[in-house]
């Protein structure tokens, strides 16, 4: 029996076929792959692509419009005493924060000059009355002249402004309180030489504070006496404080384009002269504004307008806009109430990019899944 013999074609034929059958698993293995991509959900690939982003919804609230500033307090009344006359401080009767009333004693200078020059003006005084007397008695005698009684009267006129002149000098060795407050600051110690008119004692009215600001012109038709301040301290973080505008400059400053206004405060409280602090005045309110919140206009320069989602995609929206107020901006016109707004997150989008609002990706994430499962059931 003869073996079969193998020839060159036999092997062609044999390779063949098991690369024909190989090319047959591979190409079914890449068709099962293709189709698993076809079938991935197309929610994924969407919020793949989407920009994260945070929104607000415009809706209507009370909104105030104010002018906004910052001043340093101010007493309504404050005097710098000074000393009217000199000598050396044999008395101060008063220390720094103790309150004093008007015409209270504050300092007692030596008063011996001062007693010594009345006591001279007032002899003098009485010389010339005597004079004037006797002169009266012989000039019905016709003994004296109508000059010389005139010369007499003039001169005892004189002598009275002068006792009166003394008798003030002495009266100022006692230096009083001008108004009623409290002493800020002293100056002067007992023994002390004090020199005509200079200061030796601060008394400020700390009953009324104030803060002045120059506010520009453009605004001078909308703020009035009456309105309504709200007062902001640095040294006292988290506490407002009441006060009211009491007084508006009607002339605006030509140099500065300013014109004043003086707002009113009690000092009762902890507020103190000197403190630095920030005012917002309202001259306007609308009790039923559209608004949205400030963060969510765009800052690019151009007109004002905001991102609004619509149908999952960011579109840019021209808005109208009113009054600021505490971090809200009034839309008057561009927007509907309940509209969603871009606040966190523009700086991704353009007009038409498709967004992912946060907060609502775990929904779309759990609809996928459901989706997939509902595939797989229907296959079985």
């Amino acid at each position: 029996m003869m073996s079969p013999i193998l020839t060159p074609y036999g092997r062609t034929g044999r390779c063949a076929a098991a690369l024909l059958v190989t090319s047959v698993l591979l190409l079914g293995g890449c068709k099962a792959g293709g189709e698993d991509a076809k079938d991935k959900p197309k929610e994924e690939q969407k919020a793949s692509d989407a920009v994260p982003v945070e929104v607000a919804k415009a809706a209507r609230r009370a909104i105030a419009a104010s002018y906004t500033g910052t001043a340093s307090l101010e007493p309504r009344a404050e005097s710098q005493v000074v000393a009217k006359t000199s000598g050396v401080a044999l008395a101060v009767m008063v220390e720094e924060g103790q309150h004093v009333s008007a015409g209270q004693p504050l300092v007692r200078l030596d008063p011996d000059r001062a007693r010594l020059a009345v006591a001279q003006s007032e002899a003098q005084m009485r010389k010339l009355e005597n004079s004037y007397q006797r002169a009266q008695k012989l000039v019905q005698q016709q003994l004296v002249s109508a000059a010389d009684i005139d010369q007499l009267r003039f001169d005892l006129e004189n002598a009275r402004a002068q006792y009166r002149m003394t008798a003030l000098e002495l009266s100022y060795t006692t230096v009083v309180a001008p108004i009623s407050g409290v002493v800020a600051s002293r100056d002067i110690k007992p023994g002390n030489f004090v020199q005509i008119n200079s200061p030796i004692i601060r008394i400020v009215d700390a009953g009324k504070l104030e803060a002045t600001l120059n506010v520009p012109e453009r605004e001078i038709a909308k703020l009035k006496p009456g309105q309504a301040v709200t007062l902001v301290a640095d040294a006292l973080p988290g506490r407002t404080f009441d006060g009211v505008v009491d007084r508006v400059s009607p002339v605006v400053d030509t140099g500065t384009g300013t014109f004043r206004v003086v707002a009113s405060f009690s000092g009762e409280g902890d507020l103190q002269a000197g403190m630095f602090s920030r005012l917002s005045i309202n001259y306007d309110q609308r009790a039923d504004a559209l608004v949205v919140p400030r963060t969510a206009l765009l800052e690019d320069g151009g007109e004002p307008a905001v991102y609004v989602v619509r149908d999952g995609k960011a579109t840019r929206t021209r808005l109208k806009l009113g009054y600021d107020d505490a971090g809200w901006i009034e839309v008057r016109e561009g927007l509907q109430p309940g509209e969603e707004v871009v606040i966190a997150g523009k700086a991704a989008l353009r007009e038409g990019s498709a967004v992912q609002v946060i907060g609502k990706e775990k929904a779309v994430a759990n609809a996928a899944p459901a989706k997939a499962s509902a595939a797989q059931a229907a296959k079985q």
